[in-house]
């Protein structure tokens, strides 16, 4: 049987991984990874991810070992150099097939159809696999041919339309005979331009995963749809970093779903099924990347928001950043993000919204912010929740909806609790104060007042909305 390899990515696991198991069953295998670290860099990615990242290639290469698969280790500058950076491996170790998993960000596919395009002019086969989705973006369409740009026909028709197979784990390797080839040793990460957070908060690997799913719907599963907009309450499934690496699969979580929900998907229990849409979400905005590529120019989804006059507004964009906006949820949530690199959804469209239309900012500048602290950062999802909350994107809300961050407060953290965890120099105002702090209150406190009137932004926002042709 002739040697087979495994480019491995974003999908950093043994157990369920397609392009894995396939090679597997032809022969034995070796494993890659190509870090590309400038490239990365340049797609926004800062240490949190990085670091993760790091990590989970080295959970990877102790699963892979465990298997006596080698993970040789390439560093490369950009994309383009990865064809002859594959094909010197692929010759090297006398290789017959290559094998990946698709990614479906723009850079990404047009790296993979030049991979793909240079090994066949090399004689050598290089097969992808949709390991990442249920469907193959093009393969789930609406009746008029067309991409979907709306996420609920789109979810009907993928529970409508989706298989056994679609949701069939992929075989895990078995023990191979030894190779005479030793693993790379995985150099560290480069000197950034800041430290990431302490890796305790997010273990790496795909064993960390299996453990986090396995205690969300032991313990918070059923109460999902109660309690997912609640930020002072552990009730999501912090799933998203292992997400976003494939160090789980959506394919683990749908069975393990359905282990705990009769079999079902699309009704049952309405708090797992309620997370089921979650992760059709994710689907969903990997299909956009591909049928509407222009999200992945900096361009938004709805072309007329383009003649969108946003404000260059330097002070308001660091208050934000920096968790000095005034308004305490705001703030709250965008300390969460810089402390723990991840911040609660609900919290996303809350700081997005503000951004977007409280500030009048564009958009683009906050999609950089996120992407550059999130431990979860990647493209689709994020591209995605930015321009549904700014209302250029898909499934937009619409120009109209402008959450009040002090109703959102006093909504889904009404003891000021998140509030107060953040903003310890809150903390000692009474509960129902620290949504909205009264200045009296403050005269000893090094807090802001609002850096911008509630009202009288919303009307700003409304006016630069109407004011746009379709």
């Amino acid at each position: 049987m002739k040697r087979q390899l495994v480019w491995l990515r974003s999908d950093l696991r043994i157990d369920d991984n397609s392009a894995l198991a396939a090679a597997a069953a032809k022969g034995p295998v070796i494993a890659v990874f190509l870090r590309s670290i400038p490239q990365w860099q340049d797609h926004g990615h800062g240490a949190n991810k990085l670091d993760f990242w790091a990590r989970g290639v080295t959970a990877v290469q102790t699963a892979l070992s465990g298997l006596n698969i080698p993970l040789l280790h390439r560093d490369i500058e950009r994309y383009d150099q990865a064809p002859e950076t594959l094909l010197e491996v692929a010759r090297e170790y006398s290789v017959e097939q290559l094998h990946f998993n698709y990614e479906y960000a723009l850079n990404e596919r047009h790296r993979d159809q030049a991979v793909q395009a240079a090994f066949k002019q090399a004689g050598i086969a290089a097969h992808g696999y949709h390991d990442g989705v249920a469907f193959a973006p093009g393969s789930l369409l609406t009746g008029k041919g067309d991409y979907y740009g709306v996420f609920t026909p789109f979810a009907k028709a993928w529970h409508k339309q989706v298989s056994a197979d679609q949701l069939a784990l992929r075989a895990t390797p078995q023990v191979q005979a030894a190779l005479n080839i030793k693993s790379d040793p995985l150099p560290a990460l480069p000197e950034l331009a800041s430290a990431p957070v302490d890796g305790r908060l997010w273990p790496a690997g795909e064993n960390a995963a299996a453990d986090n799913l396995a205690r969300f719907l032991r313990f918070r599963g059923r109460h999902y749809n109660a309690q997912r907009d609640l930020p002072k309450v552990r009730g999501t499934s912090e799933l998203s970093p292992y997400l976003a690496l494939g160090m789980i699969s959506y394919r683990q979580c749908l069975q393990a779903v359905m282990s705990e929900n009769g079999g079902h998907l699309a009704d049952g229990d309405i708090g797992l099924t309620t997370w089921v849409n979650e992760l059709i979400w994710r689907e969903f905005y990997q299909h956009v990347a591909v049928g509407f590529p222009q999200v992945c120019r900096y361009q938004p989804f709805q072309e007329h928001t383009k003649q969108l006059a946003w404000r260059d507004d330097d002070k308001g964009f660091q208050a934000w950043c920096e968790g000095r906006t005034g308004y305490p949820i705001v703030d709250a949530a965008m300390r969460q993000l810089v402390t723990t690199g991840w911040m609660h959804n609900r919290l996303r469209m809350i700081t997005a919204m503000f951004l977007s239309k409280h500030l009048l900012i564009d958009w683009r500048r906050g999609e950089a912010f996120f992407m550059h602290h999130l431990v979860d950062g990647e493209f689709c999802a994020n591209n995605g929740g930015w321009q549904w909350a700014a209302s250029t994107g898909t499934d937009a809300a619409p120009y109209f909806r402008i959450f009040n961050p002090t109703t959102q407060s006093t909504r889904f953290d009404a003891e000021g609790e998140f509030i107060a965890h953040w903003l310890p120099e809150l903390a000692h105002l009474p509960a129902k104060a620290r949504h909205a702090p009264p200045q009296d209150l403050l005269s000893d406190v090094a807090y802001p007042a609002p850096i911008v009137d509630h009202k009288a932004a919303r009307q700003r926002a409304l006016e630069a909305f109407k004011s746009l042709s379709k």
